[in-house]
């Protein structure tokens, strides 16, 4: 995703939920000085392979799901779905977070080597402060949904099941997988609820470009608001 692309999405998302820009600014800066440049050859498998976009919904630990995310050549796991897959003895390749639960797998992940994109917006800075400096900064990769600087990186996306499948495909993943997506979820609470039908208008976006159809978005589709999209 160029980020010239992604940036008007970018203000169309600050103009939905009310969000501070010079904030999500402030976040990228405080995790800029925290982090170093990340070498993406760690994840250079990715590159033509099959990868998972594990979401942390409750149909993860379905047979079904784990059995997909297991076949995969590689999982991108959103957040707590690290803990169900590896509960479940399904590898993980990379995390990706905005540090809003299990910190302690953030940390252990990246001790043990496995990459964790950690992600800073203007709400979770003193997570950013607490967690980042426990973490093995070579197995950290830094992103912002702003303008990216310095080791900061901006590969497209907002939520963190989103932002898993556009990583995967800047890397340059022949296909992606869903497992543990549940738009429809009704345990969570209106917040997440629209944060979610971003991610499924993202998500939309994504196969448009990518030349593909994500089975997630399946019977879906047709009530998806594009109007913000730049679907040329």
């Amino acid at each position: 995703m160029d980020v010239k692309t992604w940036l008007p999405v970018y203000d169309a998302l600050l103009a939905d939920f009310g969000f501070d820009r010079a904030a999500d600014e402030r976040a990228r800066d405080v995790l800029g000085v925290l982090t170093g440049p990340f070498d993406c050859s760690r994840l250079e498998r990715v590159s033509g392979g099959t990868v998972a976009i594990a979401g942390a919904g409750p149909s993860l630990e379905s047979p079904d799901a784990l059995e997909a995310a297991r076949a995969a050549d590689v999982v991108f796991a959103a957040s707590t779905a690290v803990d169900v897959l590896e509960a479940n003895d399904v590898a993980v390749h990379c995390m990706i977070t905005d540090l809003d639960k299990n910190p302690e797998t953030v940390v252990r992940l990246t001790e043990r080597g496995t990459p964790v994109a950690v992600h800073a917006h203007g709400d979770n800075i003193p997570a950013v402060r607490s967690i980042v400096p426990a973490c093995d900064d070579a197995f950290v990769l830094p992103t912002t949904q702003a303008e990216p600087v310095g080791p900061v990186r901006n590969f497209g996306g907002f939520t963190d099941g989103d932002r898993a499948a556009f990583l995967a495909d800047h890397l340059g993943a022949a296909e992606l997988v869903f497992v543990g997506w549940d738009f429809d979820d009704p345990s969570v609470d209106p917040m997440k609820v629209h944060k979610l039908e971003w991610a499924e208008r993202l998500l939309y976006w994504l196969e448009i470009r990518r030349g593909e159809r994500f089975d997630v978005l399946d019977g879906r589709r047709d009530a998806i608001d594009t109007s913000v999209l730049l679907l040329e």
